[in-house]
This record gives structure tokens, C-alpha cells and sequence, in this order.
């Protein structure tokens, strides 16, 4: 689907830029992404590694449901090596503890979009040091991938030795009018063992 933006001319130090009055920016199926989203009442899933003196003890399934706030709007593109052309949507998803209403996930990234290559990206940051970049096939149901032996994962040195992020899969699907459904694993190495993180939930539009 594409978007029409509407750009102004800037010129400075004698350089022009944006020289173009209009842009029709082709977001394809993230398109319908753009908006306002939260979690239906069910609420979503996640299960994490349990803290030191937690209720399941250090490195149990800790399991909290939660509902969320997805906020998805239009962003930029961007031209890469002179041959990769991209369409960017940027985010900011908020996840509140559903028992007491304290958030405990803050997530702000880009989901990218390849027209050429029918490729799609879903680049993200954490509060925790960690940083990602997935990719897969473009479509209304998609299936991002990333890996740390491929260069897609970034962490601190502190995450690297004692909670790093070894690979990260995340099923999207937008297929449904007004409705965003996805399932997450982030692969770890915690507490010298593995774990996989995961996260699940239903949203709708509200905006």
C-alpha cells in the first residue's frame, strides 16, 4: 500500500535537499500496521526467566500476563549501498503487568520494508542493552528471524556474560481487518543454561 508524503525543500549551505514536492511511499502490507494499538481483554502472555527470590526461584518460567499499547507510525525511507531501497514504519510498544498495572517492557524500533527483495525487518531496542534486527519474507503472516552468530543481535558486554540474546524468532499476523496477532521467542543464555523467553497476544485497533 503506499502513503503519500508531502515534503519541503530545504536548502542550506548552498546544497538542496528533498527536491521533490511529493513522495508516494510504499509501505506494502505494514501499511495496515499504521495506527493506534492495544491488546484485546484477554491480554497477552509472557513468559520470562524468573529473578533471584522470585516465587519460581532464579531462572524458573515466570509467567505474567499483560496487555499492551502499540503505537505504529510513518517514518522515513532509506537508500543502502545505493541498491537497497527502504520504507520505514517506526514504533513504540509499552507492556503493563496486568495485576497491577506497572509496565515492565518499553520496545522502540522500525519495521522496514523491501520492495525489491520482498523483504521485511523489524529493528528494535530495549532497555536492557539488547538490540535486534529480524528479517523475513514479506507478507500479511510473517516469520522474522535473527541470530547472534549472524550479527543481528547487540548487547552489552554485561549481557553478553550473563543474560545474552542468542537468536530471536517472531511470527506476525496482520492478515485480519484491524486485528494484529504475534508470537515471540527470544532465545537466551541465562543463568549459565538456556532459556526461551517468549510472548504472545492479540491486538486491535483503536486508532
Amino acid at each position: 500500500m503506499k502513503r503519500l508524503i508531502f515534503i519541503c525543500s530545504v536548502v542550506m549551505m548552498g546544497s538542496s535537499f528533498a527536491v521533490s514536492a511529493e513522495e508516494v511511499i510504499d509501505y506494502g502490507p505494514l501499511a495496515k500496521m499504521i495506527g493506534k494499538w492495544q491488546t484485546v481483554q484477554a491480554g497477552g502472555v509472557d513468559m520470562a526467566p524468573g529473578q533471584e527470590g522470585s516465587a519460581v526461584g532464579k531462572g524458573g518460567p515466570a509467567v505474567e500476563p499483560f496487555y499492551e499499547v502499540l503505537t505504529v507510525e510513518e517514518a522515513a525511507t532509506a537508500t543502502n549501498a545505493s541498491e537497497q531501497h527502504l520504507a520505514a514504519l517506526s514504533y513504540v510498544q509499552e507492556v503493563f503487568r496486568k495485576r497491577d498495572g506497572v509496565k515492565f517492557h518499553d520496545q522502540r524500533g522500525f519495521f522496514l520494508y523491501d520492495k525489491e527483495k520482498q523483504m521485511v525487518y523489524n529493528v528494535f531496542c530495549i532497555p536492557r542493552a539488547t538490540c535486534v534486527v529480524a528479517e523475513g519474507a514479506a507478507g500479511e503472516r510473517l516469520q522474522l528471524k535473527a541470530t547472534k552468530e549472524l550479527g543481528q543481535v547487540a548487547e552489552s558486554e554485561f549481557m553478553h556474560k550473563k543474560d545474552s540474546t542468542t537468536a530471536f524468532m517472531y511470527q506476525l499476523d496482520i492478515s485480519e481487518p484491524d486485528k494484529i496477532k504475534y508470537n515471540q521467542v527470544t532465545s537466551l543464555q541465562v543463568y549459565d543454561k538456556p532459556f526461551n523467553h517468549t510472548d504472545s497476544s492479540v491486538l486491535e485497533r483503536v486508532k
